[in-house]
């Protein structure tokens, strides 16, 4: 129950500055993961909790470390993923991945959909397959796709991840009993 709160709070906190200001802070990543590194090793006393949380950091900063590289996520989303993981092993983490992406692909659909932009979306999407299947970076050919320009179409993954670790702890409290 305790990483619960930590975790909801750590998230809600993010989505929150994230929607304001565009951007997630170091201090609260850092305070996520190093709460998680901590009350993991108190709670499962030492070595299991420690290696829980590592494990779980070290694979969420990676797989999204790999979405960065493409420009596709913003190095904030980074470090907050990481800190999600810290707090909840990589087997919860991957939950919540697996949930923030399923509801990162609606808000963008709709957001898309808002702005009358879906033909240009589905070029956009032929475009990176191309060039992926060239061995090209897509962002190189075509700004919109760089999260860090300013002509890309930006959704405040902070709010989408939020999302995702609620509805995750949601079902799973739901499916748990």
């Amino acid at each position: 129950m305790g990483v619960s709160a930590v975790l909801i709070t750590l998230v809600l906190a993010a989505s929150i500055y994230d929607m304001r200001y565009r951007r997630i802070p170091n201090w609260l990543s850092l305070t996520g993961a190093v709460t998680g590194i901590a009350l993991n090793s108190f709670l499962y006393q030492g070595w299991p909790g420690l290696r829980l949380s590592l494990v779980g950091l070290t694979v969420a900063f990676s797989a999204y470390f790999a979405l960065y590289s493409l420009r596709a996520m913003g190095a904030g989303d980074v470090k907050l993923m990481a800190a999600i993981g810290a707090l909840t092993g990589v087997r919860d983490w991957f939950g919540i991945f697996i949930i923030t992406a399923l509801i990162g692909g609606i808000a963008g659909l709709w957001l898309v959909a808002m702005r009358g932009r879906l033909r240009k979306t589905v070029w956009n999407v032929g475009f990176i397959l191309s060039e992926m299947k060239s061995g090209r970076p897509a962002y190189l050919g075509n700004k919109e796709l760089d999260v860090r320009s300013p002509k890309s179409m930006g959704l405040p993954h902070g709010a989408v991840i939020a999302a995702g670790t609620i509805v995750f702890l949601g079902l799973s409290a739901r499916f748990s009993e």
